[in-house]
């Protein structure tokens, strides 16, 4: 149920960045934001891990920060994979999207999700 509800956010983000940054980033409607959220989840379990893995002297140095290219990576292998249908105009959007991802999940995740699983036990 988690993984649903982390699908369906991350839609509804994609759409809203899809309207506000209308040159550099498109989306043909929610059906596509559906499918690269699921498509971006199974890359995040399948891509992601490995390469933490390979640049881990990496993001050590960088306390972390390095992840944020990672995401962008991801995000990049989402718009190859969805053709179309998905488009991200290069990295540095795809950057800015990952921070924006990131930050926007975590707000979601403290204020919403959590308190609620907290008063249902």
């Amino acid at each position: 149920m988690r993984w649903l509800i982390g699908c369906l956010i991350n839609a509804v983000l994609f759409m809203a960045l899809a309207g506000y940054f209308k040159e550099s980033f498109e989306l043909t409607g929610f059906t596509a934001a559906i499918q690269a959220s699921i498509l971006l989840s199974i890359l995040n379990v399948l891509v992601r891990p490995l390469l933490i893995l390979f640049t881990l002297p990496v993001t050590v140095i960088t306390m972390g920060l390095f992840l944020f290219v990672i995401n962008a990576i991801t995000l990049e292998l989402t718009d190859y994979l969805m053709g179309d249908a998905f488009e991200i105009n290069g990295f540095g959007m795809a950057l800015l999207f990952a921070v924006i991802m990131s930050l926007v999940n975590i707000i979601i995740h403290k204020t919403i999700l959590e308190p609620s699983r907290s008063s249902k036990k």
